[in-house]
């Protein structure tokens, strides 16, 4: 007998990154594996336990991601 991963949204941050390991079919959507954030996926994804947690970052990686988020907000912003 196999064991049930449960999962629920609120054992996440509402802006974490997360991993969809599987394809996620909903009425309306179909959401494809990749990343995303907490609040775009459905709850069935969760719930099925198709969501899993992202590695930390290391070293800089993090604070070079932030400078070019800001550097492109910066540039749509003076258009």
């Amino acid at each position: 007998m196999s064991l049930e991963r449960r999962l629920s949204r609120d054992m996440f941050a509402s802006g974490e990154l997360v991993a969809l390991r599987q394809p996620c079919f909903t009425m309306g959507r179909f959401f494809e594996p990749g990343k995303y954030l907490v609040g775009e996926l459905p709850d069935t994804a969760f719930e099925m336990g198709l969501v899993d947690k992202l590695p930390p970052v290391r070293g800089n990686s993090a604070e070079v991601t932030q400078a070019e988020v800001t550097q492109s907000e910066t540039s749509e912003a003076d258009q």
